[in-house]
């Protein structure tokens, strides 16, 4: 494994033993909840905008998976906060590209911060649904908003 894929693989370790924003659930503003039926990773995210309903105030997940999940989710949590509606849908999009690419786009570490040591998860199909949970729950919770997300 190369020096870059090692830290990586640490880096997604350290992410799913102590999970960023990981909390009980709490009242939120709006919530999703999403399953992976392949594998039964199953994942519940929470947000409340700010005032004026433009940007992230809070994020809170919980859930129970593997380590990629577990991780994507802690990964989200660190970039959502303060992030507007439709910052979060770039991030969201650039995401879900690099997910499906099966190891040809690295990912942009200013857009996708931690999140792009999930890349090596792409080149796995049994991997992509696991990384998105998050990112799809967030998305999710923020269409019930009616935030305009694009």
């Amino acid at each position: 494994m190369s020096g870059l894929g090692a830290l990586y693989q640490d880096l997604i370790l350290d992410h799913s033993r102590q999970r960023h924003g990981e909390s009980e659930p709490q009242p939120a503003a709006a919530s999703a909840h999403e399953i992976n039926t392949s594998c039964g990773d199953e994942l519940t995210v929470r947000v409340h905008l700010d005032a004026d309903g433009q940007s992230v105030q809070s994020l809170s997940w919980n859930g129970d998976g593997c380590a990629i999940s577990q991780a994507s989710a802690s990964m989200l949590y660190d970039l959502a906060h303060g992030l507007t509606a439709a910052e979060l849908r770039t991030r969201i999009d650039a995401f879900r590209d690099m997910m499906r690419s099966r190891g040809s786009i690295e990912g942009d570490p200013e857009l996708l911060g931690d999140a792009v040591a999930l890349a090596g998860a792409s080149k796995y199909v049994a991997r992509v649904k696991c990384a998105m949970l998050g990112w799809v729950a967030l998305e999710n919770a923020l269409r019930q908003l009616e935030v305009p997300t694009a």
